[in-house]
């Protein structure tokens, strides 16, 4: 009996430490989930700390059993081997990534909601995190790009204030260039494009290629604009008698004097435009815009209740002091019910992925 309890007795070290682990640990927790409250990144940051929290408690686990010098330093050493091959494996990229994210952060070039293109990955941010990037292409699909390629490659921003979209098509030299011109410019406006202008990008050897030009200043419309475009430039050439063909065109058939322009359809046949498909394709990261505007507003309200408390320490009056504070209850108030909005709407992004 004295044996079986001399041997409990000797894993005391063992159970004291298990029990300040589990104390450290939730502790942590509960400071880290209140830290992150309304913050997107800090889910990485609150992992990699609950994560170094269990390694390092787990080794001071091991450390604690009771065994000989010998067979703790022989376990110490190859968990020290261990370590470090796993560091040497994976510190290359993952401290890469980490470090073009906080780049990223520094130069700050695009935001959550902005319209990016990378080499072949076009779309809108709907993440932003350490080591990567997250974007909703045009077809509602989600694409991970990590921050280390986004810093080795030329990244195109589409500007907020508004973007040039285009329009190609190729003509035949038999037809007036002022028209085509004029009609390219009509079909811009009517696709309701504003600073609409008309380049000649290439003289072929048997037609001419046109480029129509127009500002789009709603850029979360682009990708309707650009149909929009292409839709007024085949109804205005058309309605201009100009064929959309050029003479290099063949076609086995014998068509004569045939002329490659379609009927003008009746007005109650004319296809219903529907609603813009972007809110369909980039709903999540018009989430994300509306997360980082509220963040933006939580900004404001910092400064608001950090002059506020300025305020207070320099307030002379009882009565002074007790308005001041009514307002700082008020803004906080206004503060916590942010936080719980953006807090909901992050999960409500992280449940429809």
């Amino acid at each position: 009996m004295d044996t079986i309890i001399d041997y409990i007795s000797s894993f005391r070290g063992t159970f004291v430490t298990l029990i300040t682990l589990a104390i450290v640990y939730y502790l942590a927790k509960l400071i880290l989930d209140r830290q992150s409250k309304g913050k997107a990144d800090w889910s990485l940051i609150r992992s990699i700390i609950l994560f170094s929290i269990v390694l390092i408690g787990g080794i001071a686990v091991i450390l604690a059993l009771p065994m000989g010098d010998g067979l703790r330093g022989q376990i110490t050493s190859l968990l020290g081997i261990v370590i470090s091959a796993v560091l040497a494996l994976s510190s290359a990229t993952f401290f890469g990534n980490g470090l073009a994210g906080i780049m990223l952060r520094t130069i700050n070039s695009f935001k959550p909601g902005d319209f990016i293109a990378v080499n072949e990955h076009f779309g809108r941010i709907s993440e932003r995190g350490l080591f990567h990037t997250e974007i909703q292409t045009e077809n509602r699909d989600l694409t991970t790009l990590p921050n280390l390629y986004l810093v080795t490659n030329p990244i195109k921003v589409t500007r907020s204030s508004g973007t040039f979209v285009s329009g190609v098509c190729s003509l035949g030299y038999d037809v007036n260039r002022q028209k085509i011109e004029k009609t390219l410019i009509a079909a811009a406006e009517k696709a309701e494009l504003t600073d609409a202008f008309v380049r000649i990008t290439e003289l072929g050897d048997f037609s001419v290629v046109y480029k129509v030009y127009g500002l789009v200043k709603d850029i979360k419309t682009v990708l309707s604009a650009k149909s929009r475009l292409h839709a007024m430039m085949l109804d205005e050439l058309h309605a201009a008698n100009i064929e959309i063909v050029s003479p290099n065109f063949m076609n086995q058939r014998q068509v004569g004097e045939t002329v490659f322009i379609p009927k003008k359809v009746r007005k109650h046949e004319e296809v219903e435009v529907t609603a813009e498909p972007e809110s369909l394709i980039f709903d999540k990261a018009d989430e994300a815009e509306s997360i980082e505007k509220r963040k933006e507003r939580m900004t404001e309200v910092d400064e608001k209740l950090k002059g506020l408390n300025e305020e207070l320490k320099i307030a002379e009056t009882d009565e002074q002091k007790e308005e001041i504070k009514k307002r700082v209850e008020k803004w906080t108030a206004v503060k916590t019910k942010m936080l719980d909005r953006i807090d909901e709407k992050l999960n409500e992004i992280k449940d429809t992925k």
